[in-house]
């Protein structure tokens, strides 16, 4: 989809009233974090309130995701530093859901696995995030680890989590990223091999 997915497009009409502003696109990154933080720290607590207030601060986290980047572009406030300030944002962020909904977990029904799958999902996310930026600085420029269809972005799944931790479903969410996510890591992480070692055959 050109000029990026949906949720991209859903958060120009917000942004663009802040062009020309004080706002900068790393306010909005520090907002991303800072909600991000208080949405991790909800889920670790694991009562039903807690993971209902841990949602929407996970929306809005995930929304000003999307914001920091629409405004960076839309106002020609793109920067080497925000770039690299927003990518560690968003990498220690998602590994962060992750960890805090197994710590959360662990007097429920998934009991002392809770805290192993959380850890192993949240890592294997925060690799895939560092496998995915290498792979992307040592290929053709515009080139994407991983492409979306259809208008969406395969991080887009993450503003999932809001509703899902609203309806109880953090329990298959964690078994799933444990197994997702970790193999996703090591495929990525056999491309990136992969395109490493290319150059040298040649």
């Amino acid at each position: 989809m050109s000029g990026g997915s949906w949720t991209h497009l859903a958060a120009r009409p917000l942004v663009r009233p802040m062009i020309g502003t004080w706002i900068r696109p790393n306010h909005l990154t520090a907002l991303r974090l800072l909600s991000g933080l208080a949405a991790c720290a909800c889920f670790a607590i694991g009562s039903r309130q807690a993971d209902w207030w841990g949602g929407g601060m996970w929306l809005v986290s995930a929304f000003l995701d999307r914001a920091d980047g629409e405004l960076a572009r839309m106002g020609n406030l793109g920067s080497k530093a925000g770039h690299i300030f927003d990518y560690w944002v968003d990498n220690i962020i998602n590994a962060l859901f992750f960890i805090a909904a197994g710590i959360g977990l662990r007097g429920g029904w998934l009991g002392h696995w809770a805290m192993p799958l959380g850890l192993l999902a949240g890592a294997s996310l925060f690799l895939c995030g560092l496998f995915s930026e290498w792979l992307e600085l040592r290929s053709p420029p515009d080139t994407r680890a991983y492409s979306g269809k259809w208008g969406f972005d395969p991080d887009d799944a993450l503003y999932l989590m809001g509703p899902l931790a609203w309806l109880g479903w953090l329990g298959p969410i964690v078994i799933g990223a444990a197994a997702g996510a970790t193999a996703i890591m090591l495929l990525t992480g056999l491309r990136l091999m992969r395109l490493i070692r290319t150059p040298a055959q040649v």
